[in-house]
């Protein structure tokens, strides 16, 4: 699924993001959502989130 609607991602959702420190790398990290934090219905870099464990990144996919 496509992680730049925020239509697609839903509180209790399992999705890898990017934290902007790991941008560069595109290194990913597996989380549940726990907030939604973009609040346009459309993100080209991907939905803000902030994680179960207080990780705030993008959504690049959803599991």
């Amino acid at each position: 699924m496509d992680g730049t609607k925020r239509n697609n991602i839903k509180i209790g959702s399992t999705v890898m993001v990017v934290q902007k420190q790991d941008q560069s790398m595109g290194k990913l990290t597996e989380g549940i959502v726990k907030r939604i934090l973009t609040k346009s219905p459309e993100h080209h870099h991907g939905i803000k989130v902030m994680l179960e464990g207080g990780v705030v990144g993008r959504v690049k996919k959803i599991k």
